[in-house]
């Protein structure tokens, strides 16, 4: 009776709950075949659906860009898994990406992952559709006017002065990408939100590493328990509500500003008034907390891979201090030289820098939507409700425009450029009606950046090539240790 009972005990502890892994993993198998359209005759996209339930979200937040490679080399430019609780295509290359951003209301709609909805919020412009997309967004391209991007030249050229002179006296090194975020917070705090110099300071410290905290748990699993991505997430979310939600209320009460052109901040608020609708302070807070991190989320990660790219590069750096002297931004009484958009715009070759730096390292790597329908794209059929994310950095990979595509060469966007052949190759900034409403700010400051950097000083990278790592930005995983010294000394 004993040996019964022993064999039982196995039996019930090891075999059957393998058995019953099997057949999850056997009906998941069957649900996710099942998945497909029967009214399209066409097949699904090749690639695999990974575990139950959790599909293959852990290996691509764990992995990131190796799981991301190995896809690409085993199923091409189209496959299939499931990611964030949903049936997910993923596609890359010019033509297919084409289709989706311009699909946009007729075969796809925005929609990110339940963690990225749930942190930034259901009202903010990434999120939102249709009519109510088109209001806000209308309003934000007001504060990136040609006019307003003037006003905004002498508080950035004036923070990026500060910062490139303190790196300059920092010993032994300066860790890039920590000081970069740290920078471009301020410029977008300042520009974007209206905040002063002083009031930044105070609260600086603690809503930049609110921001990481929110950036590292942004692409979580949606499950909001105590110590989960999700929970860390909201809980660096709501801190930074309380900060900015002080400022948001004085600019409420101030119904006559002045300024012109206004921040983006007041932009919103004052599109809100004119929907005549009762001012939602947790909407706006929401709209001050994606501004402040897509304002300077992404353009620090391209910064970083400037400073990065031209420290690997010195040929680049003088063809860049060639242009800024027959321009007179360098040499004598170039730091006295007012700086505007027409002198900006005649730094092409600067301009082809910061493209190639984009073609390369995307600070996005793709977009999210849905499809609202089943459609096809290269022979493969997407059944509606399946998430579709269409790829930035894999387009730019895979695109022939770019010939020895791996080496950093900015003059091949010089004269005609590639990206013209097909406007789909190169998309950093996106395209169609969800094209990056900040993309010109962008340009702007990153060129701002690069003029007073490049005219003060030079740089050497500690470590060489670093890593890079997606998360949502791309950065490098040692931070990009640099020793910068002052030009004229050498």
């Amino acid at each position: 009776m004993g040996l019964y009972t022993l064999v039982a005990t196995c039996i019930c502890t090891l075999v059957l709950p393998v058995l019953l892994f099997l057949v999850a993993v056997k009906l998941w198998q069957i649900y996710m075949i099942r998945g497909r359209d029967p009214g399209c005759q066409l097949p699904l996209p090749p690639g695999t659906m990974g575990l139950p339930f959790l599909g293959e979200t852990l290996q691509l937040v764990l992995q990131r860009r190796k799981f991301l490679r190995m896809k690409r080399q085993k199923y091409g430019f189209i496959y299939k898994t499931h990611l964030f609780g949903n049936p997910t295509v993923r596609i890359m290359g010019a033509e297919n990406v084409r289709q989706i951003l311009l699909g946009e209301h007729k075969l796809v709609a925005v929609h990110w992952p339940a963690s990225v909805r749930t942190i930034l919020g259901s009202d903010t412009v990434s999120n939102l559709h249709g009519a109510q997309h088109k209001s806000k967004k209308r309003a934000l391209m007001k504060a990136f006017s040609r006019e307003a991007l003037e006003h905004y030249i002498p508080v950035i050229r004036e923070e990026v002065r500060c910062a490139v002179k303190d790196w300059m006296q920092s010993d032994p090194c300066v860790l890039v990408y920590p000081e970069m975020k740290r920078l471009m917070f301020r410029i977008a705090m300042r520009i974007l939100l209206g905040f002063d110099p002083e009031q930044i300071k105070t609260d600086e410290q603690e809503l930049v590493e609110a921001f990481e905290e929110m950036r590292k748990n942004l692409f979580s699993l949606p499950i909001d328990v105590p110590f989960s991505g999700l929970y860390r997430g909201l809980k660096a979310r709501n801190f930074i509500h309380s900060k900015i939600e002080e400022n948001i209320q004085k600019k409420i009460q101030d119904s006559v500003d002045k300024r012109n052109p206004k921040d983006a901040l007041q932009l919103l608020i004052e599109n809100c008034r004119r929907s005549d609708e009762p001012l939602n302070m947790q909407e706006l807070k929401e709209s001050a907390t994606e501004l402040l991190f897509g304002g300077h989320e992404t353009t620090a990660s391209t910064a970083t891979s400037l400073v990065m790219f031209l420290g690997l590069n010195q040929d680049v750096i003088q063809r860049v201090r060639e242009e800024l002297q027959e321009t007179g931004l360098m040499g004598v009484g170039s730091q006295e030289k007012t700086l505007n958009i027409e002198l900006l715009e005649q730094l092409k070759y600067t301009g082809c820098v910061i493209k190639e730096t984009l073609r390369i390292n995307p600070p996005v790597p793709g977009g999210f939507r849905v499809a609202l329908k089943t459609f096809e794209i290269d022979g493969y059929q997407i059944p509606k409700g399946w998430n579709v994310i269409y790829s930035i950095c894999d387009t730019h990979d895979v695109a022939d425009v770019f010939p020895n595509k791996e080496e950093f060469q900015p003059e091949r966007f010089m004269g005609k450029s590639p990206e013209d052949s097909s406007r789909f190759n190169y998309i950093p900034f996106g395209g169609g009606s969800r094209m990056c409403v900040g993309k010109e700010f962008a340009k702007v400051l990153l060129k701002i950046f690069l003029v007073e950097v490049i005219t003060s000083c030079n740089w050497t990278l500690l470590n060489g090539l670093p890593t890079m790592k997606t998360g949502p930005t791309v950065y490098p995983v040692d931070n990009l240790p640099t020793k910068f010294c002052n030009y004229n000394d050498n």
